[in-house]
Formats: C-alpha cells, sequence, structure tokens
C-alpha cells in the first residue's frame, strides 16, 4: 500500500504496521501533546502525538521538520503509529547562537557528549543541560534546538550535546535526543 492509499479504505490484506510516510511537521504543541503532519504525498494531516514522538526519543519537533513515520488509519482518522527519523527543518539560519559562540570549531571533530536538560523556558529561547561529567551548566539556545530538529525540551530529558566554547562559557552547538544516538550506535 502507497502513501496515497491512506485515504483509501484498506483493503484486507492490509500491513498490521501500517505505511511509511515521508512529510513535514505542521505544527506541534508539546503542552497539549500533539500536532500534525502533511504527507509529501497529500491527504489528510497525519495525528502525531506525543506518545508515539516519546518512543522516538524526544518529547518535542520543530515546525516545519522532516518526518519519516508509520501512519495507520484508525477510527480517528490518519494517526502515526511509529516516528522512523526526523530531519532538522531546512532553512533554520537565524541569529542566535552564531553570534554567541565566536568562531566555531568543525563540528565533526566535537564528540557528542550525555547530559540531562536542567531547565529550558520557551518563551525566553534558552535553557541549560548538564553534561554528565562536568562541573559548569551548558548553555542550550532554542535556534540550536530548532537546527537539531526540536522545539522544546523537558527537565531531566536525556541528550547528546556537541559543547563548544562559547563567548560567555560551554554552550551546545548540536543537540540530539539520546535516545536516537544510541538506536544509531545499535544500527551500526
Amino acid at each position: 500500500m502507497g502513501q496515497q492509499d491512506l485515504n483509501e479504505e484498506p483493503p484486507g490484506g492490509e500491513d498490521p504496521k501500517g505505511d511509511r510516510v515521508s512529510g513535514a511537521v505542521k505544527w506541534f504543541d508539546p503542552a497539549k501533546g500533539f500536532g500534525f503532519v502533511v504527507s509529501d504525498a497529500g491527504g489528510a494531516d497525519i495525528l502525531l502525538h506525543v506518545n508515539v514522538l516519546r518512543n522516538f526519543g524526544q518529547s518535542s519537533v520543530a515546525d516545519g521538520a522532516r518526518i519519516d513515520l508509520i501512519a495507520q488509519r484508525s477510527e480517528r482518522g490518519i494517526q502515526a503509529a511509529e516516528v522512523l527519523a526526523i530531519y532538522p527543518p531546512e532553512g533554520t539560519a537565524g541569529q542566535g547562537p552564531e553570534e554567541v559562540a565566536g568562531d566555531q570549531p568543525e563540528l565533526d571533530d566535537v564528540p557528542l557528549e550525555p547530559a540531562r536538560v536542567k531547565w529550558f523556558d520557551k518563551a525566553k529561547g534558552f535553557g541549560f543541560a548538564n553534561v554528565f561529567g562536568r562541573p559548569e551548566d551548558i548553555f542550550l539556545h532554542i535556534e540550536v534546538l530548532r537546527k537539531s530538529g526540536l522545539s522544546d525540551l523537558q527537565p531531566g530529558e536525556a541528550l547528546a550535546l556537541q559543547v563548544i566554547e562559547g563567548k560567555r562559557g560551554k554552550m551546545a552547538a548540536r543537540v540530539q535526543a539520546w535516545e536516537t544516538v544510541r538506536s544509531g550506535d545499535a544500527q551500526e
């Protein structure tokens, strides 16, 4: 069954897992616990529930982020059953961390480090995390989150950070949900 077939009645031999769909996040509200994805193939919007996103290892996703998922038809419409991959929104350039960081090193040489969110305020556009084994707080800027495909963080959430020296101290240059890093290691 192809992506476009989700809007049609399913035939008798349907795959119980659902259909692979690629699309873009229309919007996602972490406070409400859901949002919608627009399939590249068209058709009805696909409901994305926070629990499905958490199973992928994230509690939020940026509006406009590209997403691959498994979608299923239910009594309430088309819903995401599993998130397969999330890609940062295109054209997420904006002011923020570059001005704070000054000269940035090549990030390919900066290791991913395990961390937990201390606090993050989406309205203020920043927060802090603690990297395991480091005493100082690591600054998290909302533009770095957006470039990483995230839109919000919750206290205690597990992350992987690439930390650089900014003008005012240590800051995250790249952020990933810890589960996506771990699942990527398992596949190699």
